[in-house]
């Protein structure tokens, strides 16, 4: 599957990648690097399905298909550096090796690369743990960019492809785990919707999260299809989609509020003489106080209660 198929599938699917859970609106571009298309591309606007669809070309493009110049500009911008897959796969495999208590479980490290270990993942039940538990850890990826910790689709920094037994991202691990250990499309859509629903990343860049949520879509698919040697329905995909666009969500990672949503307000005070406006700044900005800020606090989704939490209020 490729991305441009999304525009072949279902608009709806689209526009599910595109939500924002938070506001309910779209994501933000958070980024000038798309103001050349027009005012409607600017930073502090939403990300529109008819922006993407109107288009002869896919605009919202992987770093490694992006340009020199807009690679350098988001750089400076906001410090954006991509992760190659060994170094994704070494600090992945450092999880994994604090969760089995031991080495090697997935792959063998080599000389910037990795050899997959073939057979079926072998869980100890003298440690009490089971597949299901590994399936149900928590994994995040923080500043998650286009999500090569959580899926290893391709390189990040080469756009080189992984086929799907070879990758090495946190969610990729969980679903070669559940194809190991199901039979039926059932069970392993079951455990392929409790795979995505523990794995987490947000960014800033609205077209970051965009891509990212694209690549764990896509890497579901492609491992299904792997499997069942078939493709997943478009109603499995879209409610798989609606799952990641909680769990991949745009958030300013310092303040845990919507980029740029903090700002000063206008306070209306009045005495008998006269009527006073006065500029209110944002007092958590002001004072560094994370939970005082006047811009709108992130929402993500507890799956294991369904309830919908301020992420400020789990740190």
């Amino acid at each position: 599957m490729e991305e441009n198929e999304l525009l072949k599938l279902d608009s709806d699917l689209l526009s599910v990648l595109l939500k924002d859970m938070t506001t309910g609106k779209n994501l933000l571009w958070a980024t000038d690097n798309y103001i050349k298309y027009g005012e409607d591309f600017s930073s502090d606007k939403q990300i529109k399905l008819e922006q993407l669809i109107s288009k002869t070309e896919n605009i919202i493009k992987p770093r490694t298909k992006k340009s020199k110049e807009e690679q350098q500009k988001r750089v400076r911008q906001k410090a954006e550096v991509f992760t190659p897959s060994w170094v994704c796969n070494l600090q992945n495999n450092l999880v994994d090796e604090a969760w089995f208590g031991r080495k090697d479980v997935f792959n063998v490290e080599k000389d910037h690369s990795w050899e997959t270990v073939r057979g079926k993942i072998n869980f100890s039940e003298e440690k009490g743990k089971t597949w299901q538990d590994y399936i149900l850890s928590r994994r995040m990826e923080i500043t998650c960019g286009e999500a090569p910790y959580i899926t290893s689709r391709y390189d990040a920094v080469t756009g080189e492809y992984i086929e799907v037994p070879n990758r090495i991202g946190l969610l990729d691990r969980k679903l070669r785990v559940v194809g190991e250990n199901t039979e039926t499309h059932e069970d392993w859509l079951k455990w392929a919707y409790s795979s995505v629903q523990n794995v987490y990343g947000f960014d800033w860049q609205g077209d970051n999260i965009f891509i990212a949520r694209e690549n764990l879509l896509f890497t579901i698919a492609e491992h299904y299809e792997s499997k069942f040697n078939e493709e997943l329905e478009t109603q499995d995909l879209i409610g798989l989609a609606k799952v990641i666009a909680w769990n991949i969500w745009q958030m300013d990672g310092l303040k845990f509020v919507i980029p740029n949503s903090c700002c000063n307000k206008e306070i209306v005070e009045e005495d008998l003489f006269e009527r006073h406006v006065i500029s209110k700044p944002c007092e958590g900005c002001l004072k560094g106080d994370n939970k005082k800020h006047n811009g709108t606090y992130c929402i993500i989704k507890d799956w294991e209660t369904n309830r919908n939490v301020r992420f400020v209020d789990i740190i």
